[in-house]
């Protein structure tokens, strides 16, 4: 992949191109062929970078948030995690958005609703709740839960003695790539529930009821049960161990349209093939311990332990010991499929 073939931009400067140049500048114009290289690589150059953050290191900072900033005054109190290439955007991976929200005993936050979507796990905690559009829902440890774009929600956390802690991921990156973002307060604050029974819950919609929007019906979906599939699964994947992906039962799709979510299981002394993908993935290690390695970068990872993969990174998984090891998973790869910019490749030695 040579910049200087036919083909591609390989303009040499002279003195006269470059007072051409200054007069283009003057009147907000360029030439394509000084940059045509740079926006139109070969393959994806991602400026994330594969980061992992450490749990057992991020969990004191915090709850150290929890007495120095009120909930009414942060509106979410959470610590983002910030990948090093992607500051500028306070992106995890890409356009993705991750962060790690606590909320203390008896705490509720107010409504609002936002053009971004949201999902949630649970990482500890036994009171968590979130109201989504009049459905009240509780979560608890390995939960997953999302709140649709556009959707009025508000969270707390009901326990009397522990404060919850969870993941939140975002698309923000995205929307304000866009130009889209928009934010909303709810007027009063909270909103009523409906019932404290899923209108669509136990993967059951409503005789006669047709449901038209575009994420799924079912906002939360227990850990007991995603676990219990993924070790009923009888197909593995060489890269990926048992995956199975969240999904909206109306589709068979993804949980929102730009979004989407999988648990994996990694069975003792499994290790994976190398592969890469178009898209970017942020990964929780949710249940036991492993490693993984991207770009050629090793990241050992336990419980509670995030980390990322950047679009067109070589990827690996592996687990070493003999427990199960899951991850849960949320991408963008409905937006890089509904684009048709979904590609994948597999290591070959």
């Amino acid at each position: 992949m040579d910049d200087t073939a036919i083909g591609r931009a390989r303009v040499s400067d002279t003195p006269e191109l470059k007072e051409y140049y200054k007069e283009l500048a003057a009147l907000d114009a360029g030439a394509l062929w000084t940059v045509a290289n740079e926006i139109e690589p070969w393959y994806p150059q991602p400026r994330s970078v594969p980061t992992l953050w450490r749990y057992e290191e991020l969990r004191p900072l915090v709850r150290k948030a929890l007495p120095l900033v009120q909930a009414d005054d942060a509106g979410r109190r959470v610590v983002m995690l910030v990948n090093p290439g992607r500051r500028e955007l306070s992106a995890a991976v890409g356009l993705l958005y991750t962060g790690l929200q606590i909320m203390g005993p008896g705490e509720a936050m107010t409504a609002h609703r936002h053009q971004a979507s949201a999902l949630r796990f649970v990482i500890e905690g036994t009171g968590a709740w979130t109201v989504v559009d009049g459905q009240k829902i509780r979560v608890g440890p390995r939960d997953f839960a999302i709140t649709p774009n556009n959707t009025w929600h508000e969270h707390g956390n009901e326990s009397s003695d522990a404060p919850v802690i969870w993941q939140d991921g975002l698309d923000i990156p995205l929307v304000n790539a866009l130009d889209a973002g928009f934010y909303e307060v709810l007027p009063g604050l909270y909103q009523p529930v409906e019932s404290s029974t899923l209108r669509y819950g136990g993967h059951l919609l409503p005789y006669g009821d047709i449901w038209r929007k575009p994420y799924s019906p079912i906002f939360a979906y227990p850990w007991d049960e995603s676990y219990a599939a993924l070790r009923s699964f009888p197909v593995q994947s060489p890269f990926d161990g048992v995956i199975m992906e969240y999904s909206n039962p109306v589709t068979g799709g993804s949980v929102m349209p730009t979004m989407s979510a999988h648990l994996q299981l990694l069975a003792p002394g499994f290790v994976s093939q190398e592969h890469r993908h178009t898209g970017s993935v942020v990964y929780t290690a949710a249940l036991g311990r492993g490693y993984s390695v991207v770009d050629g970068q090793r990241f050992d990872w336990q419980e509670g332990d995030i980390f990322c993969v950047p679009s067109w990174a070589w990827h690996s998984h592996a687990n070493v010991s003999s427990e199960d090891a899951v991850l849960f998973s949320f991408n963008d790869f409905p937006v890089m499929r509904s684009l048709g910019f979904y590609r994948e490749e597999a290591r070959c030695d």
